[in-house]
């Protein structure tokens, strides 16, 4: 059986079991056996970008988070020792790649390796927030593409297996020469959108680059679509110009992937409420909010930004609303532990 921490990682914590129907042929106290014996044993550990969040995952899968020891050096090396045996366990190294983003990409990078060196039997790089993503292609002459490049550190370092959230692009998972499971953090905010009046709600992308997400948003709620035409004039300040969709007297919902300074989002609200918007929301997977972006927030244009604790967030008394996404990450790293199919959980309509 599984034995990290006293329960299976087919236990949630609080007792609620996550069920996975026993293949066709095969009983349940069969199949249970089965994965119980076969799956290779489980093991979850965190870097230091989002310690809370890795400590949820391990509630939710029924195991105590591992003991490793990740600081610096007074030079600021990062050292990573891992406090426990590891030989031929299914690793799952929890760390999203969030300010300083250098420091928390070495530190994954250094756990990678450690764990590879103390003969783990499969690593998993758990990335609820893939830094770097935004830089996937040559859109001016003699720049990198970043993206990729990460995706060769990790495969470098010695990860088996990606477990991520919300790329921002899907292709990024082409960069990849290993298996990657792309979650989706839309059904958890599918789930808190439901206590707003779907006739009254119009989902608007911010660009035309998020209309496909939109979409998926709107056919999931059942909603109108609009869109906002805007014109980035530098790194940190966009021009929204116009509008695309009924607006007036709704109920506007705004969806994003990431927001770093929130100039997309605020001069969007801007110009939804100008056209008539009742009240402006906004839906983002990743929210880094710099200084600028909880000054723009203060201004009041936008009614609540809804995110996920992909990344550690301060709220800093403004109306953020944080879902959490570890239950989902959780049932994920339960099905790779036992080789089952996730595909339902990034089975999505819309994307």
């Amino acid at each position: 059986m599984l034995v990290c921490g006293g329960t299976s990682p087919g236990h949630r914590a609080g007792g609620d079991e996550i069920s996975f129907p026993p293949p066709r042929g095969l009983s349940a106290s069969a199949f249970l056996h089965h994965t119980t014996m076969s799956a290779p044993r489980l093991k979850i550990f965190s870097g230091n970008s989002n310690r809370p969040l890795a400590e949820e995952i391990c509630q939710h899968v029924g195991v105590p988070l591992g003991e490793a020891t990740v600081t610096s050096f007074p030079d600021g090396e990062s050292f990573v020792k891992i406090n426990e045996n590891v030989r031929g366990h299914d690793i799952y190294l929890v760390q999203s790649t969030c300010t300083p983003t250098n420091h928390h990409l070495m530190e994954l990078l250094i756990m990678i390796d450690a764990a590879k060196r103390a003969s783990a039997q499969r690593i998993t790089a758990v990335i609820p927030f893939y830094g770097y993503a935004r830089q996937d292609r040559k859109d001016q002459p003699r720049v990198p593409i970043t993206a990729k490049l990460v995706a060769d550190l990790l495969t470098s370092a010695g990860a088996h297996r990606v477990l991520t959230m919300d790329l921002h692009s899907q292709q990024i998972q082409g960069f990849f020469n290993i298996p990657v499971d792309h979650l989706f953090a839309s059904p958890v905010v599918f789930k808190y959108l439901e206590r707003f009046k779907a006739e009254n709600l119009v989902v608007c992308s911010p660009d035309v680059g998020g209309m496909k997400m939109a979409a998926a948003y709107a056919g999931a709620l059942g909603t109108g679509l609009g869109m906002v035409w805007k014109k980035r004039t530098s790194a940190t300040t966009v021009e929204s110009v116009n509008i695309v969709g009924d607006v007036v007297g709704k109920d506007v919902l705004i969806v994003d992937d990431i927001t770093e300074t929130a100039g997309t989002l605020v001069n969007a609200a801007k110009l939804l409420r100008a056209h008539g918007a009742k009240s402006v929301r906004a839906a983002v997977s990743h929210a880094l909010l710099s200084p600028m972006a909880y000054e723009r927030l203060r201004g009041g244009d936008i009614d609540e930004l809804i995110t996920t604790n992909s990344i550690p967030l301060e709220t800093r008394g403004l109306p953020i609303t944080v879902l959490s996404v570890a239950p989902l990450l959780a049932e994920a790293i339960v099905r790779i532990n036992n080789n089952e199919s996730v595909t339902s959980l990034f089975k999505v309509k819309g994307f």
